[in-house]
């Protein structure tokens, strides 16, 4: 990768901060979610900055059109075919979960479907699967440029 990034940041983090491992299976859905947001937009960001996108304001726009609710739901329905029984219970355990609230710009089925892709991603990077996690991400971009 040209940014060298470690994709055994979990294990680093834990490791530094003398932090106990948890199992993904006992983090409740929506930590796993906001862990897999911050993972996705990372990951994202990372994108965009490598193809060589150089104003902020550029950079955050272009960013909107990957992490909107939206977005996340074509994401998700374009990697679906590939996920593995596990990860489909990851995803339906975030889909499934109870939240405060939907944002204005988003439809409620949006937002429990992007719940639900981030809660996989949240649980692939606690598995200390970020590799799964780029390769899903990777098809989904794919997926979601053939559909448009």
């Amino acid at each position: 990768m040209a940014f060298g990034v470690n994709t055994d940041i979990l294990n680093d983090i834990i490791d530094g901060l003398g932090l106990e491992t948890k199992q993904p299976q006992t983090i409740p859905a929506l930590a796993l979610a906001y862990l897999g947001d911050c993972i996705y937009e990372l990951v994202i960001r990372t994108m965009l900055v490598e193809k060589g996108i150089a104003h902020v304001s550029e950079l955050s726009r272009a960013a909107v059109g990957f992490v909107k609710a939206s977005a996340q739901k074509d994401m998700y329905f374009a990697i679906e075919g590939v996920l593995s029984e596990e990860e489909t219970a990851a995803y339906k355990r975030g889909r499934n979960v109870k939240s405060s609230g939907v944002p204005k710009n988003a439809s409620v089925s949006d937002y429990r479907i992007a719940t639900g892709f981030e809660a996989l991603l949240g649980y692939l990077y606690v598995s200390g699967r970020s590799d799964r996690v780029i390769e899903l991400v990777k098809l989904g971009i794919e997926g979601r440029e053939r559909s448009i």
